[in-house]
């Protein structure tokens, strides 16, 4: 009797990547592959690539070199894929390449080097599929692409214009996400505000009721999971503005991922980007005032090409003016192919490292301020690690593996996905630590 064949995986990049790569896996699974953690157990292994900046492309091209010297047989897949030049140039012994969300693509490369064990069993697959992730917590990918040509940015070229998931589809995949027991969806895509944009909002269906394509009445339909519901990639649309009547009754977190990119005008149409920082004051503002609890969090870049100091000095007043609660910020990386490369004045990169250092001080302070008003108060935390002792987890103020965590001393009887109540009683720039109630 054959042995069942088996898939060696690796997945880099973003939350949108790892959806990708959890759909692979599920598919491998159901056709009855066998997953495997190391190269030398498997037949064959998959990479599913990043390529968004330089140190992607590179991270990327270094694990697919490993996996061919460690294996031999390799497929790439993702947003790499998509200059399929690189990758060949690189690595010309990989057996194919295919860019990125292409699932179908991935496993008929599969099939035609490794063949599929037999046919498909249900009862291989848990019910809400592979997940990469711990159980507790899952990422719902709700459309794919992006129709905004933000100059530092390639996405669309890699994935295409915004397309759209059927909310029926992505309705009851969040439902059987529920009954494997996640406590936590984290919607991405790269545009979560424009969902439906290209189906103009059409009505779907979801348990025979037409529900239209479009995020507020998509979030409506998530709040009532039960369960934590995280709003990721958010475009500051005026559509915003209809779900935080929703955060402040407690249907959904009080959470908004929304990347600023900069402050300073000038800045921001070279970026084409919306540039009126004064109107998003005002309503990250009105936001504040319906939603207090509310938690914003924003990325930034440093150094975008022609940036000047006075550019940096807008980038920090703004910093200091909204003080958000949660701050990642980059230095500008001149991806190939990103239509910013071609803008004049480029920042030295010293420049933009000692920009990048000097506003993550602010944003330090900031955080640090906001953090210690949290002692003392109670709040609730979703475990995420938890070894009898001691445990770690996340308040709805924090998002996995980006923001901060919440340390707990007294773990005993905690476990992995338990919602428990903690007092808090220290911070310091980025993280809270508390006992348990």
């Amino acid at each position: 009797m054959n042995s069942i064949p088996k898939i060696g995986f690796v997945s880099l990049g973003c939350p949108k990547n790892t959806f990708d790569s959890e759909r692979i896996l599920t598919q491998l699974r159901a056709e009855g592959y066998l997953i495997v953690p190391t190269y030398k157990d498997a037949d064959l292994v998959v990479v599913n690539t990043c390529g968004f900046i330089d140190t992607a492309v590179e991270e990327s091209l270094d694990a697919i070199g490993e996996a061919l010297r460690e294996n031999g047989k390799v497929l790439v897949t993702g947003c790499l894929g998509a200059r399929e030049n690189v990758i060949m140039d690189a690595h010309p012994q990989v057996l194919a390449v295919t860019g990125p969300h292409a699932a179908e693509e991935v496993m008929r490369h599969v099939h035609a080097h490794l063949a599929k064990p037999h046919d498909p069993f249900a009862d291989l697959v848990p019910p809400g599929g592979l997940k990469l992730t711990p159980r507790h917590y899952a990422y719902l990918k709700i459309s794919e692409g992006c129709n905004h040509r933000c100059t530092f940015c390639i996405i669309p070229s890699l994935r295409g214009d915004l397309v759209s998931r059927p909310i029926g589809d992505v309705l009851v995949e969040a439902e059987a996400l529920v009954k494997a027991g996640v406590k936590e969806l984290l919607v991405i895509s790269q545009d979560t505000s424009a969902y439906g944009v290209d189906v103009k909002y059409r009505p779907g269906f979801h348990q025979g009721r037409p529900v239209k394509t479009r995020m507020l009445e998509l979030v409506q339909e998530l709040s009532k999971l039960g369960i934590w519901v995280r709003l990721h990639y958010v475009y500051p649309y005026p559509s915003v503005d209809d779900v935080l009547p929703l955060m402040a009754e407690g249907k959904v977190l009080p959470y908004l991922d929304i990347p600023f990119q900069h402050a300073s005008p000038r800045i921001l149409k070279a970026m084409k980007r919306p540039g009126n920082i004064e109107n998003t004051l005002r309503r990250i503002e009105k936001w504040r005032e319906i939603c207090p609890d509310i938690v914003i969090r924003s990325t930034f870049i440093t150094g975008f090409p022609g940036e000047t100091e006075d550019d940096f000095g807008e980038l920090i007043h703004f910093l200091q003016d909204a003080r958000l609660d949660r701050v990642g910020a980059f230095p500008y990386s001149a991806v190939e192919g990103a239509a910013a490369n071609d803008l004049p004045d480029p920042v030295d990169e010293d420049l933009k490292h000692d920009r990048l250092a000097r506003f993550m001080d602010v944003q330090a302070d900031i955080s640090q301020e906001k953090l210690k008003a949290r002692r003392g108060t109670e709040m609730t935390v979703l475990i995420d690690e938890a070894d009898g002792r001691r445990a770690v987890g996340r308040t709805y103020a924090d998002a996995p593996e980006i923001d901060g965590v919440v340390h707990i001393a007294q773990g005993a009887g905690i476990r992995e996905g338990d919602f428990v109540k903690v007092k808090i009683t220290r911070s310091d720039d980025y993280d809270l630590w508390g006992k348990p109630l």
